[in-house]
């Protein structure tokens, strides 16, 4: 005979005096010892954290992964014609889109050349300071065993959203030359 909620193969062992125990009210938590717990056959085994090393995979490949496209474009200079694709909204329209000159940027600024790197592309320059530091913050959590989970709050999301069109639209006006690559 199955308690409520539970079938019959994974029903609850009787009670001490051989009656089977009260039904568990709907939507009750399993009694200490319920499933889970390993008391019963199929019952989930506990899981081991996972490694330090296997903490530390995502993070590292990661970076890996940006060191070699930072390592490409610091050796294959996007000022160079023939290398890299044109922005197909520069070509198509002549408008300067939020990302044209990150390329150049990302060249400059492996070359230590931040001055040149804010000119050709200030907001990649930014998405680059903004993803090292989330970085180090999930690297700190994965060492600490901790998940790392960013929240970002609607206003933070919209205002950079903004931000992003503004300079889009800033870039492309005469005032504005000086955000231009």
């Amino acid at each position: 005979m199955a308690s409520a909620g539970r079938p019959a193969a994974e029903a609850a062992p009787p009670g001490p005096s051989g009656a089977p125990p009260a039904p568990a009210p709907p939507g009750a938590p399993p009694a200490p010892g319920g499933w889970g717990s390993g008391a019963y056959p199929g019952a989930l085994a506990p899981v081991a954290p996972p490694s330090t090393g296997r903490r530390l995979a995502g993070p590292l490949v990661t970076l890996a992964g940006v060191a070699a496209a930072f390592a490409y474009v610091g050796s294959v200079d996007p000022n160079e014609p023939g290398h890299y694709p044109v922005c197909p909204l520069l070509s198509l329209t002549g408008v300067l889109c939020p990302g044209c000159g990150g390329l150049r940027s990302a060249h400059a600024f492996v070359h230590g050349d931040l001055p040149t790197a804010l000119g050709a592309n200030a907001a990649a320059v930014a998405g680059y300071l903004v993803f090292a530091v989330l970085w180090v913050m999930w690297l700190v959590h994965a060492v600490r065993g901790r998940p790392f989970r960013p929240r970002v709050s609607p206003l933070v999301g919209w205002s950079a959203g903004a931000v992003l069109v503004v300079f889009a639209v800033v870039r492309n006006l005469p005032f504005g030359a000086a955000l231009a690559p």
